[in-house]
């Protein structure tokens, strides 16, 4: 199956960077390199940041009705290349292929989405107290060029959330997308501008991030920055942001509290949770990691989720069957050792996996921790790999509290039948998005983001286009 080298899109063309330089490109189930990504320098950042200050004067003139036509057509276009999309996406991010073409579809769907919501950018006219013949307006306008960055874990749906959004509202965009899967944001980028994406709306980078970071959010024509990573990046960027009063919105690390309560459904939470915590080897910001199970549940819980790790394929994402691939890159094989043997020297004990699997590839084995105290990094630090870990509880304060202690805020999980405890969760639980006795259902209608250290501003949902709209008043006296 091959693998294309990936350019950079500037102003309607693909090119090599400026000074010839490029990154290799690994596929983390082998260690090979199977292809090269072009690096940007700062000419190639200039040319970009240039060709979206000018492809903004075109977009934010076109209707809501001509810029849907050309939304709607790059997701049929996403939709009709998906096995080709991801068969790439798999080679360099490592996940199934199955899991792949999931990410691919919703990420049309998030497009058509917001495709539509660019209709309702509404303003309004309010009432002068004084004279009715002062007419006054609520205004809608588009921000401006904006500087998108975006993380390997999910090479499409990450790029699609801040993309649809801005488009729909009118913003042009540079989107600095991850060197380690380059290939599958590029597909969705010609796709749009095989849809007829007029030139210079929308470029593409790759290179250096803290380089192309400190430049682009700097930069005079950059208006609004967007950002998804971890919650150490996204400070200094933001930072970086404010020193130069630009807009931001930010979606940030987690640490996922999952409170199974007494009365649970336990094979209900077994059956969501164990797909959830595996699901592309753990690498997702809005993983389960953290179980806190009532100790009249505990043991059934995590024998059970023990038993489906033990059971998981793991393998090449390409291969028929597999159910868990690689972890993106050596960096988290490190973490995951490093955090496992932290956990088991405070006194974890391994039900399932905690080791590498074979020394090729960056395969780590489904690992169910339990009795992890909670001093372990292991309940502190986001782990973003195959990692469960267990402890218990004895009432449901005790276990909000601890839901509640992290600094994380972005996703949590809960299982109960009774109204009472659901509503206890619903008002008190430190979360952006909160499931209760169901997996993660992200969707574009709904708001997508977290609170507290995990950032801030929201990236589904009506709430995704305020970020990237200027509100204005505009009062006319007519005599």
């Amino acid at each position: 199956m091959t693998y294309p080298d990936t350019r950079l899109f500037i102003d309607d063309q693909w090119l090599d960077a400026a000074d010839g330089r490029s990154i290799d490109v690994h596929n983390p189930a082998t260690g090979q390199v199977i292809g090269r990504v072009a690096h940007a320098a700062r000419p190639d950042l200039d040319r970009a940041a240039e060709s979206v200050r000018r492809g903004f004067e075109v977009w934010r003139d076109h209707t809501p009705a001509r810029r849907s036509r050309i939304m709607r057509g790059a997701a049929e276009l996403v939709r009709a290349r998906v096995d080709e999309i991801a068969a790439l996406m798999t080679q360099e991010q490592g996940k199934p292929l199955a899991e792949a073409k999931a990410e691919i579809l919703a990420g049309a769907d998030i497009i058509d989405w917001f495709a539509e919501e660019g209709f309702r950018v509404y303003g309004r006219l309010v009432p002068h107290r004084a004279n009715p013949a002062i007419r006054q307006q609520v205004i809608k306008d588009p921000v401006g060029p904006v500087a998108a960055f975006t993380p390997w874990n999910f090479p499409i749906n990450q790029v699609v959330r801040k993309l649809a959004a801005g488009l729909a509202a009118g913003c042009s965009m540079v989107v600095k997308a991850p060197e380690e899967t380059p290939a599958s944001p590029a597909a969705l980028v010609r796709a749009f501008q095989d849809a007829g994406l007029p030139a210079g709306v929308l470029a593409l980078v790759f290179g250096d991030p803290a380089e192309i970071s400190e430049y682009l959010i700097a930069h005079p024509v950059i208006r609004k920055v967007t950002f998804t990573g971890s919650t150490a990046v996204g400070k200094q960027l933001a930072g970086l942001a404010g020193r130069h009063m630009k807009r931001v919105s930010m979606e940030l690390g987690g640490h996922a509290p999952v409170i199974i309560c007494e009365d649970a459904d336990i094979e209900l939470a077994v059956k969501t949770m164990s797909k959830a915590k595996f699901r592309n080897a753990g690498q997702v910001c809005i993983s389960p990691t953290r179980f806190l199970v009532h100790e009249g549940a505990r043991q059934d819980f995590a024998k059970a989720l023990a038993e489906f790790a033990t059971g998981l394929n793991v393998g090449d994402g390409l291969a028929e069957g597999t159910e868990m691939g690689p972890l993106a890159n050596t960096r988290r094989i490190d973490a995951m050792a490093s955090l496992h043997t932290d956990a088991v020297e405070r006194g974890a004990t391994v039900l399932a996996g905690g080791r590498r699997i074979g020394d090729a590839g960056n395969f780590w084995a489904p690992t169910v921790l339990d009795d992890v105290p909670a001093g372990a990094r292991l309940f502190n630090e986001e782990p973003f790999g195959p990692v469960a870990a267990i402890r218990g509880f004895r009432d449901l304060d005790e276990a909000i509290a601890e839901a509640n202690r992290l600094s994380y805020g972005l996703a949590g999980y809960a299982f109960t039948r009774s109204l009472s405890a659901a509503d206890q969760l619903t008002r008190r639980v430190e979360v952006g998005m909160l499931w209760v006795n169901m997996p993660a259902m992200p969707s574009a209608e709904m708001p997508f983001g977290g609170v507290k250290d995990s950032g801030y501003g929201s990236e589904g949902g009506p709430e995704a286009m305020e970020a990237y709209l200027n509100t204005r008043s505009v009062s006319i006296a007519h005599h």
